[in-house]
C-alpha cells in the first residue's frame, strides 16, 4: 500500500511514509513545534518515496486519546490533505498505536496502553491480539494511576484508578512521567508513544474492517473534555501532596 502516516498526540512528532514493502520515517520533537513541522517534514518523506499525494491510497492520522492541542494539528492536517488530493482518511487510535508498538518489539499479545493526560491522569485501554485483531477489552478512559477498576467508560464519573490485569505489558509514555505509581504494576513494561510506523501495521487490517472515513468525518477522540485544572483545584492537590509529605514516616 501507499500511506502518509503522522501523529502528534504527544510530544513527539512521528510521521512515516509507505511505499510497496519500503517505508521511510521521521521521529523528531513535536508539541508546539509540530504545526509548523508536520506538514513539510511530511512532504519531503513523500518526495523521499517517490510519491505525490494523489498517489496515495489514504492518509492515516492518529485521532487520539492525547495531547488537545495536538490532536486538532493532526486532524487538521488530514482533513486538509485529504480534501486536497481526494483521498480517504484513516484514524488510529492512540493507544492502539502504542499496543501495536509493544507488539512488535516484544511480541505482547495483551498490552495496557497508558498515555500521559496531564492532571495527574492517564488514558488507558487494555487491548489485546486474541483470538483476534486488535481489539479493545474495555473503552479508552481517563484514570488516576493505580487501578483499573472499571469495564466502561467513565467520562462522566470521578477517575477511576488504574490496575493492569495479569498477563498484560504495561506500555505508553505515562511510565515516565508517574514511575512512582506504575512501576511494578506489571511484569513487563515499555516506555512507548503513538509511533506512525506502528500506525502503518495496523492499517492495513483497520482498512479491511471498513474504518476508511471521508475527509469530512474526521475529527479527534477526547475521551476527557477537560484540558487543566481550576486554580482552586491545583491548591487542593497542593495541599494535599503536602499533608501526604508530612504524613509520611
Amino acid at each position: 500500500m501507499r500511506l502518509l502516516a503522522f501523529d502528534t498526540s504527544t510530544d513527539q512528532l512521528s510521521i512515516a511514509v509507505q511505499n510497496g514493502s519500503v517505508q521511510w520515517h521521521v521521529e523528531q520533537a513535536g508539541g508546539p513545534q509540530a504545526s509548523r513541522q508536520l506538514l513539510p517534514q511530511a512532504l519531503a518523506l513523500l518526495e523521499q518515496a517517490g510519491l505525490c499525494l494523489r498517489a496515495l491510497d489514504a492518509i492515516v492520522y492518529g485521532c487520539g486519546p492525547g495531547a488537545f492541542t495536538g490532536l486538532r494539528t493532526a486532524c487538521a492536517a488530514a482533513q486538509g490533505l485529504a480534501w486536497g488530493a481526494q483521498l480517504q482518511a484513516l484514524p488510529v487510535d492512540s493507544l492502539l498505536a502504542i499496543a501495536e508498538h509493544a507488539r512488535l518489539e516484544m511480541g505482547a499479545q495483551r498490552v495496557m496502553a497508558v498515555l500521559d493526560a496531564r492532571m495527574h491522569e492517564v488514558y488507558a485501554a487494555p487491548l489485546r491480539w486474541q483470538p483476534a485483531p486488535a481489539s479493545a477489552a474495555a473503552a479508552p478512559a481517563s484514570l488516576v494511576p493505580g487501578h483499573w477498576v472499571r469495564e466502561a467508560p467513565i467520562r462522566a464519573l470521578a477517575p477511576a484508578e488504574l490496575h493492569v490485569p495479569d498477563g498484560y505489558v504495561l506500555a505508553g509514555n505515562a511510565l515516565e512521567v508517574y514511575p512512582d505509581a506504575l512501576c511494578g504494576k506489571a511484569g513487563q513494561s515499555l516506555f512507548a508513544r503513538p509511533s506512525a510506523r506502528a500506525m502503518l501495521s495496523l492499517a492495513p487490517g483497520l482498512i479491511a474492517r471498513g474504518l476508511l472515513q471521508a475527509p469530512a468525518a474526521v475529527a479527534p477522540l477526547y475521551v476527557r473534555d477537560k484540558v487543566a485544572q481550576t486554580t482552586e483545584e491545583r491548591e487542593r492537590a497542593r495541599a494535599q501532596t503536602q499533608t501526604q509529605a508530612q504524613a509520611a514516616p
